[in-house]
């Protein structure tokens, strides 16, 4: 006979599954607790050592020179407009288009699937793609962080497998009152898929503020520069010129020598917390936001 485990009761198993995971989150989470600590660090407390499990000691000098940096907020600004606007725009076409491809009787929607997919495995190169953001007038606009990037092929196919899965009965109730396909979309689709478009809005914001490649490209404009690219200029930058740049702005800051890694750290965990700050809000709807669009497709 085959015994049964009571409610409540830990196996073996359990316990080596939980410790496992438990160790895994640790080392997941360590790098980005080696960062935190190394980014309060004070000038004189200087170890050739990379890694830290105790905190260094408590210094916001770093913080403080990187807030007072013009440059910073002029690229977190841009950052913040390309993420909000590029999201935006993102949510608009993919919804639209994914909610018209969810429909079986919509003329060439069998073409138009195959060329979005093929699109997933092929591209015509840098060099076209160059070529034709410079013929668009794009090269050195803050559009080129939102346009060329407008469209994931991946989240377009979940979100048409998951408007497929809606009852037809709500769409032809609404057209028996006289409402058009853009109302029903509106005012009856999305606010019953608000979690659903919620997950997917937060994946195109975490791309939009983590974007840089499109910047380093096409925008030779410093003022039009993002976050990550300042982020990015920190990081490669040599420790002896950075250093030297770090001792500039404490003599004109008037604040204290400052560890150079504190400072490069300190740009990452700034550049982070904007991001990080809006997961928890959304993060309940992940899992049933993917796992409903990618039952049926």
């Amino acid at each position: 006979m085959q015994t049964v485990r009571s409610r409540g009761k830990i196996s073996t198993f359990d316990i080596g599954t939980y410790i496992l995971l438990a160790i895994l989150a640790v080392i997941t989470f360590f790098p980005f607790y080696n960062v935190l600590i190394i980014s309060f660090a004070k000038f004189d407390v200087i170890s050739k050592s990379k890694l830290y499990v105790l905190p260094l000691s408590v210094d916001l000098a770093a913080y403080k020179l990187l807030l007072s940096d013009t440059k910073f907020w002029h690229s977190f600004l841009v950052s913040v407009i390309v993420t909000v606007t590029g999201v935006a725009f993102s949510m608009c076409i993919s919804v639209a288009g994914a909610y018209a491809l969810s429909k079986k009787g919509m003329p060439g929607r069998n073409g138009i699937l195959t060329f979005i997919i093929i699109t997933m495995f092929f591209n015509g190169g840098l060099i076209p793609f160059y070529l034709i953001v410079k013929n668009l007038g794009l090269v050195n606009n803050i559009l080129v962080m939102m346009i060329p990037a407008g469209l994931n092929t991946m989240y377009i196919i979940i979100m048409k497998n998951y408007f497929g899965t809606l009852p037809e009965s709500l769409e032809e109730s609404a057209k028996l009152d006289g409402a058009n396909d853009i109302y029903i979309l509106l005012k009856i689709i999305i606010p019953i898929s608000m979690p659903f478009v919620a997950t997917f809005a937060l994946f195109y914001a975490v791309e939009r503020w983590n974007d840089w490649w499109y910047a380093l490209l096409f925008i030779s404009d410093s003022a039009k520069l993002p976050l990550q690219i300042y982020l990015r200029e920190i990081l490669i930058t040599s420790s002896s010129t950075l250093n030297s740049m770090a001792m500039t702005l404490a003599e004109q800051q008037k604040t204290a020598k400052i560890y150079t890694p504190s400072l490069q750290m300190a740009a990452i965990i700034v550049t982070c917390v904007p991001i990080v700050m809006v997961y928890p809000f959304l993060q309940k709807h992940f899992t049933k936001g993917l796992m409903v669009g990618s039952i049926k497709g």
